[in-house]
This record gives C-alpha cells, structure tokens and sequence, in this order.
C-alpha cells in the first residue's frame, strides 16, 4: 500500500496521524499547524505583553525543551517583546537529574537564555536522595512534587519574573485528570512528536523513583485504555474539561492564606513543605502525609528551637533578587 500524502500539503509523505484531529501529516506541517496554534493561544488569551519577564521551568525532558524552542521562536517570529529566562530545579537524584542538567546547560547555550539553578540542597537543606533514604519509595513523589512546587515559585520570585510556564504533553494532562478522579479529588479537576521531528537536544531518562509513583498506575491505565481505543487520551482531557464543581464541593474548600512559618500561600496554618520539611527534620516523615500522622506528631510538642526551616518567601519588586548564569 503506497504511503498516504499530507492531508494539507497534499505533496509530502505524511508520517503522523494527530490524535487531536486524526489529519494524517507530513514533518513540516506539523511543525507550522503546532507552532500556529500555540501562538494563536498565546495572542487570542492575550498570555503575555510586551517587556514581560518570563520563566520557563526548563528539566532538559522533551517537554520543557518543546516549550523553551518554541517560546524563543515565537518571540522572535511574532515580535512578542518578551524577555525570557531559563529556570531549573534540582532535586538532587544522582544519575538523574544531575545528568539532565547538562542538557540544559547545554540549552541555555543553543537558545541563548539566562538560566538560574535552584536546588532542593540550597532551600530545603534535603535532597531527594537523601529524602529517598528515609521514607523509601512508597512516598518520595509526594516531597518531590510539594517541594518542587514551591522552588518554581521561588525561583520565579528571585528572577523577579512576570509568568512562570512549564511544557505539559497530552498523556501528563490525562495522567492527572484520572488521578484525581481515583482519588476523588474532583475539586482539583478545573504525545509530544515535535521534540523528536525537529530533532532538539532534550533528556530522555524517566526519574529513577518514579517507577512506584501513583501517577505511574494512571499511566498504565492510559496506556491499555489507548491501545483500545486510540482517542483515549483525548478523550479524558475533554471530559475533565467538561467537569463542572459543584457549589457544595467549592463552599468546602479552605480559603488560601499565608503559611505562618515560611511565608508561601497555603491553606493551613502551616504549607504543605514546612509541614514535610517538619516531619523530616524530626524523624517522622509521614507526618506531612497523613493527617493521623501529622496528629501524633502534634502531639509530641512543638517544634524545637533549632529546626530547619524554609527562608521566608517575599515577592520581590525592582530588579531581581539574585545573579543568574547569562550564555558565555
């Protein structure tokens, strides 16, 4: 059976089949109907304006050297004014992410970005490692993505930055609407081809302790879903989309405040990190996890003077509050 052609072009071979709308594509089409659709989001929502600063949350994946290719062609395409910058997080995961920062050093240098590096090390006193050694692997996802979180935050304070965006592809976005739908977390519901056609230097190595993740159940899941059915993935995306909450589920949600410790926004006395950060520091790590562990912790007295503790977060005004690495 000879090859089909574009279903655009109508000259080129095409080599993918979209999932979003099932046209069968050559490699350069692809490449103009992507590009033209995430500049189409980012002028019809009107996501930026010109001399914004703006961080793109950069791990050396795929998926964040998509973004970081894209935001700086666009930017120079379409004349968007923006000034962009590279921020990474290490979690400190020997053999991982140590390796996938060279990849984005090695990307600061291609696309000609500031890049700043924050480590779990330098804000936590802990890393994953480190981390890892002390709760095991049943539960290390759930320190990582709290304290993860909160760098990007930080990190995108010290660069003193307007937006903070971070590259997400389809199966990562299903991924989380299933989570939260096995976990009853409605209240939170509210295949990336092009690194590989444009053939970007990006990292490929999945995080050595993501394996016993939850997120690595749903992802199974998907998978066996998609084999089925091809439009799985799509599908999921379009019906967490389409979820409306409830009054009733909102008029229980906790109003945010401030985390009386750290100063990060919160909806408990004390943030998610200070609470893990707590649990860690006096060798109850499950503390931040459960409520019932957190209640016998509690009950153990208050916090000794000598803690480690988290800087207290401040939004900074005028002009960034730290040095960042600029392409030699």
């Amino acid at each position: 059976m000879a090859p089909r052609s574009c279903v655009l072009c109508e000259k080129s071979k095409a080599i993918l089949k979209r999932p979003k709308t099932g046209q069968q594509i050559c490699k350069e089409c692809f490449f103009y109907v992507f590009e033209t659709e995430v500049h189409n989001t980012i002028t019809q929502s009107k996501l930026f304006s010109p001399g914004d600063r703006v961080a793109i949350g950069a791990s050396g994946g795929k998926d964040s050297t998509v973004l970081a290719y894209v935001l700086k062609t666009l930017n120079e395409r379409y004349k968007y004014g923006l000034n962009l910058f590279l921020l990474s997080i290490d979690e400190g995961i020997t053999g991982y992410r140590d390796d996938s920062l060279e990849t984005v050093k090695r990307n600061q240098q291609q696309y000609d970005m500031p890049l700043k590096i924050l480590s779990y090390d330098e804000l936590y006193g802990w890393t994953m490692d480190a981390i890892v050694s002390q709760v095991g692997r049943k539960n290390n996802c759930t320190f990582c993505g709290v304290f993860r979180r909160q760098a990007l935050d930080r990190g995108a304070a010290m660069l003193n930055v307007d937006h903070i965006v971070t590259g997400h592809n389809a199966d990562d976005i299903a991924e989380t609407v299933l989570m939260n739908i096995m976990r009853g977390d409605i209240a939170r519901l509210g295949r990336c081809t092009y690194a590989y056609f444009k053939k970007l230097d990006y990292f490929s190595t999945e995080c050595i302790y993501s394996p016993d993740a939850y997120r690595g159940h749903a992802r199974t899941f998907l998978k066996d879903l998609e084999a089925a059915r091809p439009s799985a993935i799509i599908d999921i995306i379009h019906s967490g989309e389409a979820f409306e909450v409830s009054e009733e589920v909102k008029s229980t949600q906790k109003a945010q405040q401030t985390c009386k410790r750290c100063g990060y926004m919160s909806s408990n006395d004390l943030c998610k990190a200070c609470t893990l950060l707590e649990g860690l520091e006096r060798g109850m790590a499950s503390s931040g996890i459960t409520d019932r562990a957190r209640k016998k912790m509690e009950a153990e007295g208050p916090a000794p003077d000598n803690l480690r503790t988290i800087p207290f977060f401040r939004l900074p005004s005028g002009q960034p509050a730290v040095a960042i690495e600029s392409p030699s």
